[in-house]
């Protein structure tokens, strides 16, 4: 029996190898974004006019990207505990003999569904970085055939 209890774990801790995977790309872009936020606190008080303007601009769409990175962790991190208890619980179940199915089955729906609104943050998040890099069209020269 136990080895069946093992068996059943083994889903739940490949979703927290995954949760693990996309926790340490969500890291490494609130690092990313945070350094960029530095940079442009320095530019702030050295800037006027339309430069500072910009500036102020991306002030404040660095600070919603940290937002939503932040609860993208949060929900990431929620949902891997999540996970944990899941595991915890199916271990309880065998040895406790007692059916632990039906609050297992909804804890880990809980975790699926944090999981999920973190993937949405982030795609939020991925939304809001892109759509201030996108590349002005004079420099595409498509107007020209190459």
């Amino acid at each position: 029996m136990i080895a069946q209890t093992i068996q059943l774990a083994l889903t739940p801790v490949f979703v927290l190898v995954a949760i693990g995977n996309i926790m340490n790309l969500l890291s490494t872009r609130l690092g990313r974004v945070v350094d960029r936020s530095r940079l442009l606190q320095e530019r702030y008080a050295t800037t006027s006019g339309t430069e500072h303007d910009e500036i102020v601009r991306e002030i404040r769409l660095v600070d919603r990207r940290i937002h939503l990175i932040g609860r993208a962790i949060l929900l990431m991190v929620l949902a891997a505990l999540g996970i944990g208890i899941v595991v915890v619980l199916l271990f309880v179940e065998e040895f406790a003999a007692i059916n632990l199915r039906p609050f297992v089955a909804a804890v880990f729906i809980a975790a699926l569904s944090l999981l999920m609104a973190s993937l949405l943050h982030f795609l939020r998040e991925t939304r809001e970085a892109t759509a201030v890099l996108r590349i002005p069209e004079t420099f595409l020269e498509l107007g020209r055939k190459l």
